[in-house]
């Protein structure tokens, strides 16, 4: 049963996220929703992985997002030769004081833009697995902990890219949702022309939403009202790809609790205090994409990604509605 009244002034989310909204598409023209799908991730307290071939505007997008908001920003350009201590920082010894001091590393902000991703090795890339998951940091026997909000935008070059590694299958599942930007729609690239080349951090993108609104969006996700019928839902589809057979496997409990959260927060998003089976729908392929493989790998990376949303489709069409 519906809730008699809404604890959650929904309205004013809503007002908040469209002023974000509309911030960032004052640059990324044409994009609504990679846009709202990046918002989604921020409300619901997730990470983000945008794929795509370079030039498509995705450090663009992730820059726009971080100014946006009067959050710390850092941006990691990773590549082949990065160690796990160019991210997380390191223990230097002080000669004065005869004692080592730690020098935190670019991953200590609130929005992380962790370029090109892929292009680091396996160890470099593990770094991340335990910040991405517990917002903490152990490095020599002590934890820190990162201030909220902390999210983390990953970029990366599609994995058949040359001088690429591809990201493991635990550092796959730490992402809350993966997305692409695609091609521009050509009255957009006519804009983008007749604006002049600008480097990404050149883009004109002021605060528009404090630390404590985000916060405060965050806390209204996680009261945000599901229906038992339509939890059944959710819980359903994840069993539908356990049992599905071309799946290698299906997604994980983690899976599970993410598409709830996106969907949560893609309520929030629409000025609801409750989710709609469609929020379900819409956060699907995003949200579990990136967790199923095939059990016969094609050797054609974007044709088995096609078979994969392929197999989705049909999970959504032969799963029945809530009722």
């Amino acid at each position: 049963m519906m809730p008699e009244t809404d604890v959650i002034p929904a309205p004013r989310a809503l007002e908040t996220v469209e002023r974000l909204r509309m911030n960032v598409e004052r640059t990324i023209r044409g994009k609504t929703e990679a846009v709202n799908k990046t918002i989604i991730c921020l409300l619901a307290g997730g990470h983000i992985l945008i794929e795509d071939l370079p030039g498509l505007g995705k450090t663009t997008l992730a820059y726009c997002l971080a100014k946006s908001i009067d959050c710390s920003f850092s941006r990691i350009q990773f590549t082949s030769d990065m160690l796990p201590s160019d991210i997380i920082g390191v223990s230097i010894y002080d000669e004065r004081t005869r004692d080592f001091s730690f020098k935190k590393g670019p991953i200590f902000a609130n929005i992380v833009l962790a370029d090109e991703i892929n292009r680091t090795t396996p160890k470099t890339q593990s770094s991340l697995l335990e910040v991405m998951g517990r917002a903490k940091i152990s490095v020599d026997g002590q934890t820190y902990t990162l201030p909220p909000p902390f999210l983390v935008i990953a970029t990366q070059n599609p994995v058949d890219y040359e001088g690429t590694f591809p990201l493991p299958e635990s550092q796959m599942d730490r992402f809350l949702m993966r997305m692409s930007m695609g091609y521009p729609e050509f009255k957009y690239e006519l804009e983008i022309l007749k604006g002049g080349h600008l480097h990404y951090d050149q883009q004109d993108a002021e605060p528009v939403v404090s630390r404590k609104e985000v916060m405060e969006l965050q806390s209204f996700v996680r009261q945000v009202f599901i229906e038992d019928t339509v939890y059944a839902y959710i819980a359903s589809l994840a069993a539908a790809t356990r049992a599905e057979e071309r799946f290698r496997s299906g997604v994980s409990p983690r899976g599970t609790l993410s598409l709830k959260a996106a969907a949560q927060a893609r309520a929030l998003a629409n000025g609801r205090a409750f989710v709609l089976p469609e929020d379900v729908d819409e956060m699907v392929h995003p949200v579990f994409g990136h967790r199923l493989s095939l059990r016969k790998p094609m050797s054609d990376p974007l044709e088995e990604r096609r078979s994969i949303e392929g197999l989705l489709a049909e999970l959504l069409e032969k799963t029945p509605d809530p009722v």
